[in-house]
Formats: structure tokens, C-alpha cells, sequence
């Protein structure tokens, strides 16, 4: 593996790392982004949150300058539409239910050793665990 390889998510997690306690330090509050995902679309209060809104937009632009200028993504796709639909249905239902994504309880709540986002991103890792063997091993996947 070159330098180069390594390099790239290095620097990117340093600066999820960063963002996470710099909107910690100067909000006061979990940077997950389903919080802030709510908030932008108006769900966690009577309007949409600029704060929420600015956050997502800043997800957005990081990811088009890194397509632009770091390399394009060699993605395949061979789930249907529909099984994609219903995978971030079941995905942002779970965040509700688990009371936040993997950015607020791995990244975030990890971090300040809550037992809850303990629990939480130990379910997130059995399951996808389970999830992949499932896919792999028996429904005959790649």
C-alpha cells in the first residue's frame, strides 16, 4: 500500500475527527448527522435549521471536491431501485429508533465514552457483520 493510499483516509478522518469537536466546542451539541439531517428538513423543531441545512451542504461540497479533485468513485450498481429504497427507509427508520446514526454514536459518543453509544455502535458492527456473512456466504454474493 502506498503513501498515497493511506494518506487520503488518514486526512479525511482527522477532519471528521476535527468538524466533530469543533461543533462540540462552539454549539455545545452531538454533530450526528441524522440530528442534523432532521434539522435541516424541519423535523426537530417548527422550521428548518439553517445550522443543519449548512452542515449537510458543507457533506455535499466536501464529497463533489473530492470527485473533482482527488479521483472518481468506481461504483457499480446491482441492487435494484427498489431494494435501494427500501435499504435508506430502513436506515433512517433505525436511526430514530437507535436514537442517532453511526457519526453521532461512533464517531462522537464513543469518543466521551457513553455506554449508550457503546451499546449502539457494537449493534452497528454485529449487524453488519451478520449482514455481509448473510450476503456473502448465504445468498450466494460476491
Amino acid at each position: 500500500m502506498s503513501s498515497f493510499n493511506v494518506l487520503w483516509p488518514l486526512a479525511g478522518g482527522l477532519l471528521i475527527g476535527l468538524s466533530a469537536a469543533l461543533y462540540l466546542l462552539l454549539n455545545g451539541r452531538i454533530a450526528g448527522i441524522s440530528g442534523l439531517a432532521a434539522s435541516a428538513v424541519g423535523l426537530s423543531g417548527p422550521r428548518p435549521g439553517l445550522l443543519g441545512l449548512g452542515f449537510l451542504g458543507g457533506i455535499l461540497a466536501g464529497a463533489a471536491a473530492a470527485v473533482t479533485w482527488i479521483r472518481q468513485p468506481d461504483l457499480t450498481i446491482t441492487a435494484s431501485p427498489l431494494l435501494l429504497v427500501a435499504g435508506g427507509l430502513l436506515v433512517g427508520f433505525g436511526t430514530r429508533l437507535g436514537s442517532g446514526c453511526t457519526s453521532g454514536h461512533g464517531v462522537c459518543g464513543l469518543a466521551r465514552l457513553s455506554p449508550r453509544s457503546i451499546a449502539a455502535t457494537a449493534t452497528f458492527m454485529i449487524v453488519a457483520a451478520v449482514t455481509v456473512t448473510v450476503m456473502r456466504h448465504l445468498a450466494g454474493g460476491a
